[in-house]
């Protein structure tokens, strides 16, 4: 029986599904399956199929398509970009030090393209990016679409239909229903790990059960965003001092020190959006776990207060924030750490912080290692001296032949995530995975097999920076 369910796990189901995934010894093999075929029909059969459209997953999409593969993306809203979209993280961090680039190939080439938009402005000598967040959301539709990739936007992952260690499905809802796609290779980009842990891989675990705090990121509009503190605080450079908005902060420190009730706070940090008078603020912290609904449903009703909390601070006790309003919040709040895999290799601070390179490099990071305190306003940060570097072996885990993972899920121990989490770097990862997925096929071979040497020189030839 354990045959039977493995073979078609569902880790999740819905509607006529659950009777499958909680009863699975009511129906045969072979009943299971036409149950299956029929509550979920198959809307298409691809080559790779991408699980999530933020910033690992559209640029997977993207680079297997371009090696030629038959490429679907999966995505929970009706457009691309991740947490720049979804949750107004900005700036992108980090694509370079000293004026070089370290993160190249398709996610510069995406940078570029949104600069010519009119809606990016890069912050030299780091390359961090500001942007608009509607022109990201066009520029990231419209490379995803001349890729050749056919898209499901609205379609929220339920399931997985396996074979041994193998997905041979994936089960997705959306207004047509249930649907299922079926691949040769799946590329897990959803940030929590999702098909992964659907899949049964094997998850990292944290010795002392914490997470780093989720950020419910909002516009403001009506900031005196000419103002000199606003000048020194919204461009993050490295050159007009440190990121943080630091006499906001000691306000802000000094209040609660003088009794007054708010909530913490990170930052703050105000970020430049591109028009004037209007900025993104990531400020709120509160202790999340976005696996897991109910708690992160709460959560982010109270990190929706703090919002209008903190707006009202802002406005009481700064001049170039007394006109100001809360335009936009993000559509969900900002996840900074969930499930990770466990890769064939776990990338480790100290190999990180000491710039190792390993035979298989796919990838490099250069954002600070930044742990921010669950509860409080405290923030451990640690620059790095040289870029870092990825593995390849650190995307696949060892015995599920058609996944990989990018972005957020790799294989990392909690230091090293506090760098590769952020979204230059997921786009990094992810333009790997969809290139290694693509020529897994084309060598027909597992994941773990390929040619990882064919595989630099691919991303070489893109122009990623090995």
């Amino acid at each position: 029986m354990e045959k039977i369910s493995r073979k078609l796990f569902l880790k999740r189901a819905v509607a006529g599904l659950a009777a499958i995934a909680v009863a699975p010894n009511l129906l045969s093999c072979t009943e299971k399956e036409h149950e299956i075929t029929r509550l979920a029909p198959l809307a298409g059969r691809y080559d790779v199929v991408v699980v999530g459209g933020g910033p690992a997953g559209f640029i997977a999409a993207i680079a297997a398509a371009r090696k030629g593969a038959k490429v679907a993306i999966i995505e929970r809203y009706g457009f691309f970009g991740g947490m720049a979209t979804i949750g107004y993280v900005a700036p992108i961090s980090v694509f370079a030090k000293n004026n070089e680039l370290v993160i190249g190939g398709i996610p510069w080439e995406f940078v570029k393209r949104l600069e010519s938009m009119g809606g990016a402005f890069i912050e030299w000598p780091k390359a961090n990016v500001d942007f608009d967040i509607e022109l990201y959301k066009l520029c990231c539709q419209r490379m995803v679409l001349e890729a050749g990739v056919d898209i499901y936007t609205h379609s929220v992952l339920v399931g997985c239909q396996m074979e041994g260690n193998s997905i041979e499905s994936v089960i997705i809802e959306n207004k047509n229903g249930l649907e299922s796609l079926e691949a040769k290779r799946f590329i897990d980009c959803t940030g929590d790990g999702d098909l992964a842990y659907m899949a049964q891989v094997p998850m990292q675990s944290n010795p002392d059960g914490e997470l780093q705090p989720s950020s419910f990121c909002f516009i403001l509009s009506g900031v005196d965003t000419d103002s000199e503190l606003l000048n020194k605080c919204m461009y993050h450079n490295g050159i007009n001092g440190p990121s943080q908005c630091k006499p906001v902060r000691e306000k802000l420190l000094a209040l609660k020190a003088s009794g007054v009730d708010l909530p913490d706070f990170g930052g703050p940090w105000f970020n430049n959006v591109l028009h004037k008078g209007s900025v993104a603020v990531n400020m709120t912290r509160r202790a999340a776990d976005s696996t897991n609904n109910r708690n992160y449903s709460a959560t982010e009703c109270q990190l929706r207060e703090d919002i209008f909390t903190f707006t009202k601070v802002l406005k009481e006790n700064f001049k170039e924030f007394k006109d100001c309003y809360v335009a936009s919040t993000a559509p969900q709040a900002g996840v900074r750490e969930s499930r990770r895999i466990q890769g064939v290799h776990t990338v480790t601070a100290d190999e990180y912080v000491s710039a190792f390179k390993y035979e298989d490099s796919i990838s490099r990071g250069i954002h600070p290692i930044d742990i921010h305190a669950s509860k409080g306003t405290s923030q451990v940060r640690i620059d790095l001296d040289k870029p870092a570097y990825v593995p390849y072996r650190a995307l696949i885990a060892p015995a599920f032949p058609n996944l990989l993972v990018a972005g957020r899920c790799i294989s990392t121990d909690r230091q090293a995530l506090a760098s590769l989490r952020v979204m230059a770097s997921c786009m990094g990862t992810g333009q790997a995975a969809g290139a290694a997925a693509a020529q897994s096929i084309a060598q027909n071979c597992a994941v773990q097999d390929i040619d990882t040497q064919q595989l630099i020189a691919t991303l070489k030839e893109w122009g990623t920076v090995l």
